[in-house]
């Protein structure tokens, strides 16, 4: 019996407007009632999924900035994290051979150097948004994670470059496809939800996961029961092959699992039934 249950959001829990479904908002009712704790564990910034748990009104943990940060059911902070100072000062001064947007993240908010209306689709729900600012001129001291923006093709090469100029001092991450996260060095979903669950009292093998992409693969690895999306990326597939594969976010096949999980936990889950 799965005592928590942490749910990465966009691909995953949300559908692919980025908002919750309403059978998949009922079954986390009915996950909250059976006495499973919930946890939010995402990429997207606290003051963007604040505004989300509001209107879900279920009393959630959340694990957000790709697990930069952890805030209890009540809103205080658990843990947090940041990149060192040296690595934000030479990613944000450095010349990369790419066309990515760049983009910071602090506690303020998100801040970027040119606008990108098209990005803000994803955070209709809660009405979160960037800030324009001049990004060199911003602290060092003051970046929690700094995210590249691009095709996929670009970023694997951007991926490299960062890797041979960062090495052991920061921890590089897709959160999508179109998205690669600068992270504090040993900054995960994972490492964060063990601290949760030690804070709980509870093991990771008493804990359920859902995820889509390469941001939730160390989460994903170390609970007692992991799954992941069928709309998920390629690379996590290939690297858990053992972990079974549920339906789309488009069907909320979050709630599908749930839903089954609740139920009918005797007979063996198919994703088609």
């Amino acid at each position: 019996m799965a005592r928590l249950a942490a749910f990465d959001m966009d691909g995953t829990l949300l559908l692919p407007t980025h908002r919750l479904g309403a059978e998949t908002l009922q079954s986390l009712n009915a996950l909250h009632q059976r006495g499973v704790t919930l946890a939010f564990a995402t990429g997207r910034h606290l003051l963007d999924m604040q505004a989300v748990r509001q209107q879900i009104t279920l009393p959630a943990w959340l694990i957000t900035g790709n697990g930069t940060r952890i805030h209890d059911v009540e809103g205080r902070q658990l843990y947090g994290c940041d990149l060192a100072p040296s690595v934000a000062e030479e990613v944000l001064h450095s010349h990369w051979q790419t066309p990515a947007s760049i983009h910071i993240f602090n506690d303020e908010g998100w801040f970027t150097d040119k606008p990108l209306p098209g990005l803000l689709e994803a955070h209709a729900m809660s009405g979160f948004h960037y800030q324009l600012r001049d990004l060199r001129r911003m602290p060092a001291h003051e970046v929690t994670k700094i995210c590249f923006i691009a095709p996929y093709e670009m970023l694997l090469a951007l991926k490299i470059e960062l890797q041979q100029a960062l090495g052991d001092r920061a921890s590089l991450c897709f959160s999508a496809r179109e998205c690669l996260e600068v992270l504090p060095v040993d900054c995960h979903k994972g490492a964060a939800l063990a601290r949760l669950c030690q804070h709980l009292s509870l093991s990771l093998a008493d804990c359920m996961a859902f995820g889509d992409a390469m941001n939730d693969r160390e989460m994903l690895e170390r609970v007692g029961r992991g799954f992941i999306m069928g709309n998920a990326m390629h690379q996590l597939k290939t690297s858990l092959p053992h972990l079974p594969i549920i339906g789309h976010c488009e069907t909320q096949a979050v709630s599908h699992y749930l839903n089954h999980w609740m139920t009918t936990p005797h007979l063996d889950y198919s994703p088609e039934c």
